[in-house]
């Protein structure tokens, strides 16, 4: 052997890298670990927000609906409570009294329109809008024929009107009990909310009774003045002026008017007698077929009051007009009540 490779120093071994490598990679999975772990917790915290949104709208929305419910129960005690007790309201006042609640629930019909449904609650929402619809329809009606009901002449076609919107009370009545009240409480419970759940509706009491028109006959025949009685003095209305749209009708002879807007007639109607009169109706009778009326609450003795009728639908051509002041119980003259107009609309 050479002495000089013999006594050359060997060569230092190379030491592993693998330990190093291995800890690189498991520093990158702890990395990619830690990631992974704030993307699920963002990802959580993210949802957590939502739902806690959702339920709180959820919420908000039950509510509203709540409070609009309660309300429109004191309006039902009202309007109900002075239909079977009037006490000593008069016409005029239990008249201008089922107005108010009248005016109440068209307030809780426009509140019940601009409810944001959220979530799952489109159905519900949908429902419950219709039972407001029927609702405020219903005491529309009632109202616009109190005054004709409280009266002598028409008042049997009103109160069977007014009956008629007592079954569309009881409708609202089940549709909210059935649809509307399960629908929402079903989507508060859906997504674990509890507390919430909105109340029963129910607007019309002792639903049988209020179907029947005798009934009504009989309470609103309990009010002051009502069921055609008069008091003693000299009773009469004249009609002393009408026009359409602001131009003068004419008795002897025709009358042009345009027809770009809905023809209005304005009926004025003087109080000729002693006391104030109520539940006044003026109608207009087109051509002799169809006729509309509309109704003057009071009169006070002495006075002048004017009514407004559109005619709609609106006349074409020449058309022949009839316009009536209703006499009041205890007028014995009413030839100057009525009055026929020829108009030529253009």
């Amino acid at each position: 052997m050479d002495d000089s490779l013999a006594s050359r120093p060997g060569r230092r071994p190379r030491p592993s890298r693998r330990p190093e490598r291995q800890q690189i990679l498991l520093r990158r999975a702890l990395a990619l670990g830690a990631g992974l772990l704030v993307l699920i917790l963002l990802v959580l915290g993210v949802r957590g927000c939502l739902n806690a949104r959702k339920h709180r709208a959820l919420s908000d929305y039950a509510r509203n609906v709540t409070q609009i419910v309660d309300e429109t129960d004191q309006t039902s005690k009202s309007f109900f409570g002075k239909l079977s007790d009037p006490g000593s309201l008069s016409v005029t006042e239990f008249v201008a009294e089922v107005n108010a609640d009248r005016s109440a629930m068209d307030n809780y019909v426009a509140r019940v329109n601009a409810l944001d449904a959220p979530g799952d609650m489109g159905k519900a929402q949908r429902a419950l809008a219709l039972v407001y619809e029927l609702r405020g329809s219903a005491m529309t009606e009632i109202a616009d024929r109190m005054s004709t009901a409280l009266g002598d002449v028409g008042s049997e076609k009103a109160i069977a009107s007014i009956t008629a919107q007592m079954e569309k009370l009881l409708a609202s009545d089940v549709l909210y009990a059935s649809v509307a009240r399960p629908e929402i409480d079903g989507v508060l419970a859906g997504n674990g909310i509890e507390g919430d759940d909105v109340p029963k509706s129910v607007f019309l009491p002792d639903g049988i009774k209020w179907l029947d028109e005798s009934a009504i006959s009989d309470a609103l025949g309990s009010v002051s003045g009502s069921s055609g009685t008069s008091t003693p003095g000299v009773h009469g209305l004249g009609l002393i002026g009408t026009n359409i749209n602001g131009t003068e009708l004419s008795t002897e002879t025709s009358t042009s008017v345009s027809v770009e807007e809905t023809p209005e007639v304005e009926v004025q109607v003087q109080n000729q007698g002693e006391s104030t009169e109520n539940g006044v109706t003026v109608s207009v009778t087109v051509n002799g077929g169809n006729t509309l009326q509309q109704d003057i609450s009071s009169i006070e003795a002495g006075a002048t009051e004017t009514i407004t009728i559109p005619l709609t639908p609106a006349p074409t051509g020449e058309a022949t007009l009839e316009v009536e002041v209703v006499p009041v119980p205890g007028e014995e003259v009413s030839e100057n009540n009525e009055a026929s107009y020829t108009v030529v609309f253009e």
